[in-house]
Protein backbone atom coordinates (compact mmCIF):
# COMPACT_ATOMS: atom_id res chain seq x y z
CA UNK A 1 0.00 0.00 0.00
CA UNK A 2 1.57 3.55 -0.82
CA UNK A 3 0.38 6.19 1.62
CA UNK A 4 0.95 9.86 0.01
CA UNK A 5 0.22 12.84 2.99
CA UNK A 6 0.76 15.89 1.51
CA UNK A 7 1.30 18.61 4.34
CA UNK A 8 3.71 18.20 7.52
CA UNK A 9 2.25 19.75 10.40
CA UNK A 10 0.21 17.92 13.09
CA UNK A 11 -2.50 15.95 11.11
CA UNK A 12 0.05 14.70 9.45
CA UNK A 13 1.70 13.32 12.59
CA UNK A 14 -1.88 11.94 13.69
CA UNK A 15 -2.28 10.12 10.74
CA UNK A 16 0.97 8.43 10.45
CA UNK A 17 0.61 6.96 14.14
CA UNK A 18 -2.58 6.12 12.90
CA UNK A 19 -1.53 4.44 9.99
CA UNK A 20 1.64 2.39 11.50
CA UNK A 21 -0.48 1.47 14.46
CA UNK A 22 -2.40 -0.76 11.72
CA UNK A 23 -0.18 -1.40 8.94
CA UNK A 24 3.69 -1.55 9.37
CA UNK A 25 4.53 -2.59 5.92
CA UNK A 26 2.82 0.51 3.33
CA UNK A 27 5.06 2.79 2.23
CA UNK A 28 4.37 6.49 3.47
CA UNK A 29 5.99 9.72 1.51
CA UNK A 30 5.12 13.03 3.10
CA UNK A 31 5.48 16.53 0.82
CA UNK A 32 6.24 19.31 2.15
CA UNK A 33 7.12 22.66 0.85
CA UNK A 34 8.43 23.85 3.62
CA UNK A 35 12.36 23.07 4.36
CA UNK A 36 12.02 22.10 8.19
CA UNK A 37 10.58 18.89 9.69
CA UNK A 38 7.33 19.46 11.63
CA UNK A 39 7.76 22.24 14.04
CA UNK A 40 5.98 23.80 16.32
CA UNK A 41 3.55 26.73 14.95
CA UNK A 42 2.48 28.35 18.17
CA UNK A 43 6.15 29.01 19.27
CA UNK A 44 7.44 31.38 15.97
CA UNK A 45 6.91 34.42 17.81
CA UNK A 46 9.49 33.37 20.53
CA UNK A 47 11.80 32.49 17.48
CA UNK A 48 11.35 36.04 16.55
CA UNK A 49 11.99 37.14 19.50
CA UNK A 50 14.42 35.24 20.81
CA UNK A 51 13.02 33.64 23.65
CA UNK A 52 13.77 30.10 22.33
CA UNK A 53 16.28 28.96 19.48
CA UNK A 54 15.92 26.77 16.30
CA UNK A 55 16.24 23.54 18.39
CA UNK A 56 13.73 24.17 20.59
CA UNK A 57 11.09 24.71 17.14
CA UNK A 58 11.54 20.80 17.14
CA UNK A 59 7.27 19.41 17.33
CA UNK A 60 9.10 15.59 17.84
CA UNK A 61 12.15 13.99 18.16
CA UNK A 62 14.44 13.76 15.17
CA UNK A 63 14.26 10.26 14.25
CA UNK A 64 10.49 10.68 14.06
CA UNK A 65 10.90 9.92 10.04
CA UNK A 66 12.78 7.48 10.20
CA UNK A 67 11.52 4.87 12.99
CA UNK A 68 8.66 5.15 11.41
CA UNK A 69 9.96 4.51 7.75
CA UNK A 70 8.76 8.22 6.56
CA UNK A 71 9.80 8.89 2.79
CA UNK A 72 10.45 12.58 3.41
CA UNK A 73 10.10 15.54 0.75
CA UNK A 74 11.27 18.69 1.88
CA UNK A 75 10.78 21.99 -0.41
CA UNK A 76 8.41 20.02 -2.68
CA UNK A 77 5.18 21.72 -3.64
CA UNK A 78 2.41 19.45 -4.74
CA UNK A 79 0.82 21.51 -7.78
CA UNK A 80 -1.97 19.03 -9.27
CA UNK A 81 -3.79 15.99 -7.99
CA UNK A 82 -5.42 13.50 -10.51
CA UNK A 83 -7.29 11.61 -9.07
CA UNK A 84 -7.94 9.12 -12.11
CA UNK A 85 -4.14 8.00 -12.59
CA UNK A 86 -3.81 8.17 -8.75
CA UNK A 87 -0.88 10.43 -8.74
CA UNK A 88 -0.14 13.77 -7.35
CA UNK A 89 1.95 15.99 -9.18
CA UNK A 90 4.79 18.78 -8.32
CA UNK A 91 5.97 21.60 -9.00
CA UNK A 92 9.28 20.33 -10.75
CA UNK A 93 7.29 18.46 -12.99
CA UNK A 94 7.36 14.94 -10.77
CA UNK A 95 4.47 12.84 -10.08
CA UNK A 96 4.34 10.82 -7.12
CA UNK A 97 1.28 7.49 -7.15
CA UNK A 98 -0.86 6.59 -4.08
CA UNK A 99 -3.28 4.56 -3.13
CA UNK A 100 -4.60 6.14 0.15
CA UNK A 101 -4.25 9.80 -0.35
CA UNK A 102 -4.31 12.85 2.67
CA UNK A 103 -4.18 16.41 2.16
CA UNK A 104 -3.21 18.39 5.29
CA UNK A 105 -1.84 21.30 3.68
CA UNK A 106 -2.92 23.75 6.43
CA UNK A 107 -3.72 27.35 5.17
CA UNK A 108 -2.49 30.14 3.60
CA UNK A 109 -2.25 33.89 4.81
CA UNK A 110 -5.04 36.09 3.29
CA UNK A 111 -3.25 38.79 1.78
CA UNK A 112 -6.12 41.91 0.88
CA UNK A 113 -5.90 44.21 -1.89
CA UNK A 114 -4.30 47.15 -0.42
CA UNK A 115 -3.09 50.22 -2.57
CA UNK A 116 0.64 50.58 -2.59
CA UNK A 117 1.02 47.10 -1.41
CA UNK A 118 2.86 45.27 -5.00
CA UNK A 119 5.33 47.63 -5.16
CA UNK A 120 6.42 47.60 -1.67
CA UNK A 121 9.40 45.84 -0.25
CA UNK A 122 9.65 44.57 3.62
CA UNK A 123 5.76 43.35 3.61
CA UNK A 124 5.63 40.03 5.21
CA UNK A 125 2.90 37.16 6.40
CA UNK A 126 3.27 35.69 9.96
CA UNK A 127 2.36 32.00 9.34
CA UNK A 128 5.58 29.76 8.89
CA UNK A 129 8.86 29.25 10.58
CA UNK A 130 10.43 31.08 7.19
CA UNK A 131 8.20 33.91 8.25
CA UNK A 132 9.72 34.58 11.20
CA UNK A 133 13.28 33.94 10.09
CA UNK A 134 12.71 36.70 7.39
CA UNK A 135 11.45 39.05 9.40
CA UNK A 136 14.14 38.22 12.12
CA UNK A 137 16.51 38.73 9.42
CA UNK A 138 16.17 42.51 8.52
CA UNK A 139 15.49 43.27 12.60
CA UNK A 140 18.22 44.96 13.01
CA UNK A 141 17.08 47.69 10.04
CA UNK A 142 13.42 47.70 11.64
CA UNK A 143 12.59 50.95 13.15
CA UNK A 144 8.59 50.70 13.44
CA UNK A 145 6.15 47.98 12.42
CA UNK A 146 2.58 47.99 11.57
CA UNK A 147 0.95 45.10 12.16
CA UNK A 148 -2.86 44.97 10.22
CA UNK A 149 -5.19 42.59 11.96
CA UNK A 150 -5.58 41.91 15.54
CA UNK A 151 -6.26 37.98 15.34
CA UNK A 152 -4.02 35.76 16.84
CA UNK A 153 -1.52 36.21 14.43
CA UNK A 154 -1.08 39.69 14.20
CA UNK A 155 -0.37 39.77 17.85
CA UNK A 156 2.17 36.75 18.03
CA UNK A 157 3.31 38.94 15.54
CA UNK A 158 3.44 42.46 17.46
CA UNK A 159 4.56 40.35 20.54
CA UNK A 160 7.58 38.70 18.89
CA UNK A 161 8.48 41.91 17.12
CA UNK A 162 8.29 43.55 20.98
CA UNK A 163 10.59 41.27 22.04
CA UNK A 164 13.16 42.64 20.15
CA UNK A 165 12.44 45.98 21.22
CA UNK A 166 10.56 47.42 18.36
CA UNK A 167 7.81 49.58 18.59
CA UNK A 168 4.34 47.83 16.69
CA UNK A 169 1.00 49.65 16.21
CA UNK A 170 -1.44 47.06 15.89
CA UNK A 171 -4.22 48.01 13.56
CA UNK A 172 -7.81 45.92 13.86
CA UNK A 173 -10.83 46.60 12.07
CA UNK A 174 -13.14 45.41 15.33
CA UNK A 175 -14.10 47.01 17.82
CA UNK A 176 -11.39 44.97 19.87
CA UNK A 177 -8.63 42.55 19.60
CA UNK A 178 -9.32 38.94 19.19
CA UNK A 179 -12.96 40.20 17.66
CA UNK A 180 -13.59 36.15 16.36
CA UNK A 181 -12.40 34.21 19.10
CA UNK A 182 -12.83 36.13 22.40
CA UNK A 183 -15.99 38.48 23.63
CA UNK A 184 -15.01 42.31 24.62
CA UNK A 185 -14.14 41.83 28.18
CA UNK A 186 -11.03 39.76 27.14
CA UNK A 187 -10.12 41.48 24.29
CA UNK A 188 -9.86 44.75 26.41
CA UNK A 189 -7.56 42.57 28.94
CA UNK A 190 -5.34 41.77 26.48
CA UNK A 191 -4.96 45.11 24.70
CA UNK A 192 -4.34 46.47 28.48
CA UNK A 193 -1.06 43.99 28.79
CA UNK A 194 -0.27 44.75 25.04
CA UNK A 195 -0.36 48.71 26.13
CA UNK A 196 1.41 47.82 29.40
CA UNK A 197 4.39 46.38 27.29
CA UNK A 198 4.92 48.98 25.05
CA UNK A 199 2.03 48.06 21.90
CA UNK A 200 0.12 50.72 19.82
CA UNK A 201 -3.07 49.10 19.80
CA UNK A 202 -6.16 50.99 17.54
CA UNK A 203 -9.12 49.34 16.64
CA UNK A 204 -12.42 50.01 14.47
CA UNK A 205 -9.64 51.29 12.08
CA UNK A 206 -8.05 49.92 8.78
CA UNK A 207 -5.45 50.41 6.03
CA UNK A 208 -6.48 51.61 2.81
CA UNK A 209 -2.96 52.51 1.46
CA UNK A 210 0.87 51.85 2.04
CA UNK A 211 2.79 54.47 1.71
CA UNK A 212 6.78 55.58 0.41
CA UNK A 213 8.63 56.19 -2.51
CA UNK A 214 9.28 53.15 -5.00
CA UNK A 215 10.01 50.04 -2.73
CA UNK A 216 10.55 51.55 0.64
CA UNK A 217 7.65 52.01 2.99
CA UNK A 218 7.14 55.44 5.09
CA UNK A 219 4.13 54.77 6.66
CA UNK A 220 0.34 54.03 6.31
CA UNK A 221 -2.86 55.44 6.03
CA UNK A 222 -5.90 54.58 7.69
CA UNK A 223 -9.46 54.36 6.74
CA UNK A 224 -9.61 57.21 9.44
CA UNK A 225 -7.18 59.41 7.66
CA UNK A 226 -4.73 58.84 10.13
CA UNK A 227 -1.03 58.61 9.30
CA UNK A 228 0.90 56.15 10.86
CA UNK A 229 4.79 56.26 10.43
CA UNK A 230 6.60 52.75 9.93
CA UNK A 231 9.17 50.94 7.74
CA UNK A 232 7.79 47.31 8.04
CA UNK A 233 4.15 45.96 7.30
CA UNK A 234 3.09 42.47 8.72
CA UNK A 235 -0.59 41.85 7.00
CA UNK A 236 -2.30 39.17 9.29
CA UNK A 237 -6.02 39.22 8.40
CA UNK A 238 -6.46 35.86 8.33
CA UNK A 239 -5.56 32.33 6.62
CA UNK A 240 -7.98 30.60 3.93
CA UNK A 241 -7.59 27.06 3.20
CA UNK A 242 -4.82 26.04 0.86
CA UNK A 243 -6.52 23.80 -1.27
CA UNK A 244 -6.40 26.30 -4.72
CA UNK A 245 -4.24 23.00 -6.15
CA UNK A 246 -7.58 20.81 -6.55
CA UNK A 247 -8.81 23.30 -9.46
CA UNK A 248 -9.78 20.93 -12.27
CA UNK A 249 -9.71 17.74 -9.68
CA UNK A 250 -12.90 16.18 -8.80
CA UNK A 251 -12.10 16.82 -5.26
CA UNK A 252 -15.35 18.70 -4.26
CA UNK A 253 -13.63 22.03 -2.14
CA UNK A 254 -15.99 24.57 -0.81
CA UNK A 255 -14.24 27.48 1.76
CA UNK A 256 -12.39 24.29 2.21
CA UNK A 257 -12.10 20.34 0.95
CA UNK A 258 -15.06 18.88 2.44
CA UNK A 259 -15.13 15.86 4.18
CA UNK A 260 -17.47 13.03 6.13
CA UNK A 261 -17.43 11.81 9.27
CA UNK A 262 -14.10 9.54 8.79
CA UNK A 263 -12.05 12.40 6.87
CA UNK A 264 -12.82 10.99 3.26
CA UNK A 265 -13.47 13.46 0.46
CA UNK A 266 -15.54 13.37 -2.36
CA UNK A 267 -12.97 11.08 -4.06
CA UNK A 268 -12.91 7.67 -1.52
CA UNK A 269 -9.07 7.31 -1.95
CA UNK A 270 -8.89 11.04 -1.19
CA UNK A 271 -8.85 12.03 2.89
CA UNK A 272 -8.36 15.75 4.20
CA UNK A 273 -7.32 16.86 7.98
CA UNK A 274 -6.27 19.95 9.64
CA UNK A 275 -7.03 23.84 8.46
CA UNK A 276 -7.47 22.74 4.95
CA UNK A 277 -10.55 20.35 5.60
CA UNK A 278 -14.22 21.60 6.16
CA UNK A 279 -15.67 19.17 8.69
CA UNK A 280 -18.60 19.01 10.48
CA UNK A 281 -19.55 21.48 13.86
CA UNK A 282 -19.61 19.86 17.04
CA UNK A 283 -23.08 21.87 17.74
CA UNK A 284 -24.60 22.62 14.58
CA UNK A 285 -23.49 19.50 12.16
CA UNK A 286 -22.94 22.50 9.22
CA UNK A 287 -19.45 22.01 7.72
CA UNK A 288 -16.86 24.85 8.73
CA UNK A 289 -12.81 24.55 8.22
CA UNK A 290 -11.47 24.10 11.75
CA UNK A 291 -7.90 25.67 12.25
CA UNK A 292 -7.10 24.69 15.65
CA UNK A 293 -4.39 22.50 16.78
CA UNK A 294 -5.29 19.60 18.60
CA UNK A 295 -8.68 19.11 16.75
CA UNK A 296 -6.03 18.83 13.61
CA UNK A 297 -4.16 15.74 15.32
CA UNK A 298 -7.59 14.40 15.71
CA UNK A 299 -8.86 14.84 12.06
CA UNK A 300 -5.39 13.57 11.26
CA UNK A 301 -6.07 10.09 13.65
CA UNK A 302 -9.18 9.58 12.03
CA UNK A 303 -8.14 9.82 8.40
CA UNK A 304 -5.02 7.83 8.96
CA UNK A 305 -7.14 4.89 10.55
CA UNK A 306 -9.96 4.93 7.72
CA UNK A 307 -6.73 4.75 5.10
CA UNK A 308 -5.91 1.50 6.64
CA UNK A 309 -8.71 0.02 6.59
CA UNK A 310 -10.64 1.24 9.78
CA UNK A 311 -13.33 3.23 10.60
CA UNK A 312 -13.19 5.61 13.09
CA UNK A 313 -15.69 8.68 13.26
CA UNK A 314 -15.09 12.45 13.89
CA UNK A 315 -17.71 13.76 16.50
CA UNK A 316 -17.13 17.23 15.06
CA UNK A 317 -14.91 20.14 15.95
CA UNK A 318 -14.99 22.27 19.00
CA UNK A 319 -14.03 26.05 18.22
CA UNK A 320 -11.08 26.51 20.81
CA UNK A 321 -8.46 28.81 20.15
CA UNK A 322 -5.82 29.25 23.36
CA UNK A 323 -2.62 31.94 23.24
CA UNK A 324 -0.65 33.56 26.22
CA UNK A 325 0.73 37.13 25.59
CA UNK A 326 3.35 38.18 28.02
CA UNK A 327 2.55 35.77 30.18
CA UNK A 328 -1.09 35.80 30.34
CA UNK A 329 -3.00 32.49 29.12
CA UNK A 330 -6.26 32.98 27.20
CA UNK A 331 -8.29 30.51 26.19
CA UNK A 332 -11.81 30.64 24.17
CA UNK A 333 -13.83 27.18 23.56
CA UNK A 334 -17.13 26.71 22.01
CA UNK A 335 -20.08 29.42 21.69
CA UNK A 336 -18.56 32.81 23.40
CA UNK A 337 -20.56 35.23 21.89
CA UNK A 338 -24.30 34.11 20.88
CA UNK A 339 -25.94 35.69 18.29
CA UNK A 340 -28.95 36.01 20.62
CA UNK A 341 -27.61 36.04 24.23
CA UNK A 342 -31.32 36.31 25.29
CA UNK A 343 -31.48 31.90 24.28
CA UNK A 344 -28.52 31.43 26.54
CA UNK A 345 -27.44 31.79 30.30
CA UNK A 346 -24.36 33.59 30.65
CA UNK A 347 -21.91 34.20 33.58
CA UNK A 348 -19.20 36.34 34.39
CA UNK A 349 -16.33 37.54 36.21
CA UNK A 350 -13.51 39.85 35.43
CA UNK A 351 -10.74 41.55 37.68
CA UNK A 352 -9.07 43.82 35.06
CA UNK A 353 -6.46 44.88 37.27
CA UNK A 354 -5.01 41.08 37.39
CA UNK A 355 -5.76 40.61 34.18
CA UNK A 356 -8.47 38.20 35.23
CA UNK A 357 -11.43 37.37 33.29
CA UNK A 358 -13.54 33.70 33.31
CA UNK A 359 -17.10 33.70 31.01
CA UNK A 360 -19.16 31.20 31.22
CA UNK A 361 -21.76 29.93 28.65
CA UNK A 362 -24.94 27.49 29.40
CA UNK A 363 -27.82 26.70 27.34
CA UNK A 364 -30.47 24.18 28.67
CA UNK A 365 -28.50 23.24 31.36
CA UNK A 366 -25.63 22.82 29.21
CA UNK A 367 -22.15 23.88 29.39
CA UNK A 368 -21.38 25.29 25.70
CA UNK A 369 -19.07 28.08 25.94
CA UNK A 370 -16.13 28.97 27.79
CA UNK A 371 -13.47 31.89 28.07
CA UNK A 372 -10.71 31.85 30.41
CA UNK A 373 -8.18 34.60 30.79
CA UNK A 374 -5.45 34.65 33.33
CA UNK A 375 -6.17 31.07 34.83
CA UNK A 376 -6.80 28.75 32.17
CA UNK A 377 -5.53 25.34 34.28
CA UNK A 378 -8.93 23.67 33.84
CA UNK A 379 -9.47 24.36 30.42
CA UNK A 380 -9.42 20.34 29.85
CA UNK A 381 -12.05 20.56 31.96
CA UNK A 382 -14.32 22.65 30.34
CA UNK A 383 -14.13 21.39 26.67
CA UNK A 384 -14.75 17.60 28.30
CA UNK A 385 -18.06 19.11 29.99
CA UNK A 386 -19.12 20.42 26.78
CA UNK A 387 -18.14 17.41 24.99
CA UNK A 388 -19.88 15.09 27.02
CA UNK A 389 -22.87 17.71 27.37
CA UNK A 390 -23.11 16.95 30.80
CA UNK A 391 -25.90 18.88 33.13
CA UNK A 392 -24.29 21.42 34.89
CA UNK A 393 -27.10 22.23 37.06
CA UNK A 394 -25.92 20.76 40.33
CA UNK A 395 -22.51 22.94 39.27
CA UNK A 396 -23.49 26.19 38.26
CA UNK A 397 -22.35 27.96 41.46
CA UNK A 398 -19.21 26.82 41.16
CA UNK A 399 -17.97 27.15 37.41
CA UNK A 400 -16.86 30.97 38.29
CA UNK A 401 -14.76 30.53 41.23
CA UNK A 402 -10.81 29.93 40.21
CA UNK A 403 -10.11 26.52 41.95
CA UNK A 404 -12.99 24.84 39.93
CA UNK A 405 -12.15 21.26 39.11
CA UNK A 406 -12.34 17.40 38.89
CA UNK A 407 -13.24 17.49 42.99
CA UNK A 408 -16.64 19.15 42.38
CA UNK A 409 -18.08 16.36 40.01
CA UNK A 410 -19.05 13.06 40.47
CA UNK A 411 -17.20 10.14 40.35
CA UNK A 412 -19.56 8.84 37.23
CA UNK A 413 -19.06 12.47 35.15
CA UNK A 414 -15.06 12.66 35.95
CA UNK A 415 -14.66 8.84 33.81
CA UNK A 416 -17.21 10.00 30.99
CA UNK A 417 -14.07 12.98 30.72
CA UNK A 418 -11.58 10.43 29.85
CA UNK A 419 -13.19 10.40 26.42
CA UNK A 420 -10.83 8.21 23.32
CA UNK A 421 -10.43 11.89 21.33
CA UNK A 422 -7.88 13.36 23.69
CA UNK A 423 -8.65 12.66 27.10
CA UNK A 424 -8.39 15.09 29.87
CA UNK A 425 -5.01 15.41 31.87
CA UNK A 426 -4.40 16.30 35.64
CA UNK A 427 -3.83 19.32 34.69
CA UNK A 428 -7.54 20.25 33.16
CA UNK A 429 -5.79 20.05 29.43
CA UNK A 430 -6.31 17.97 26.62
CA UNK A 431 -3.20 15.78 25.78
CA UNK A 432 -3.61 17.00 22.34
CA UNK A 433 -3.43 20.46 23.46
CA UNK A 434 -0.37 19.89 25.73
CA UNK A 435 1.76 19.89 22.24
CA UNK A 436 0.23 23.11 21.37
Amino acid sequence: MNYVIVGNSVAAVGAIRAIRERDQQGNITVISREKHNIYGRPLISYLLGGLINEKRMAYLPNDFYSQNRINLLLESEVVAVDTTAKKVKLAGGDAILYDKLLLATGGDPFIPPIEGMPDKDRIFTFTTWEDAAKLKGIAPDINRAVVIGGGLIGLKAAEGLNLLDKPVTVIELADRVLSSAFDRPAGKIVARKMRANGIDVITEDTVVRIEGDGAEISGVTLKSGDFISCDTVVVAIGVRPAATFLKGSDIEVNRGIVVDATMQTSNRDVYAAGDVAEADDFFSGQKNPMPIWPDAYIQGDIAGAAMAGEKKEYVGGLAMNSIEFFKVSTISMGVTNPRDPAEYEIHTYQDIQNYQYRKIVMQNDRLVGAVLVGNVDRAGIFSGLIREKVDMTPFRESLLTPDFGFLHLSREIRNSLFAPQGKVADNGRTEQAAGH
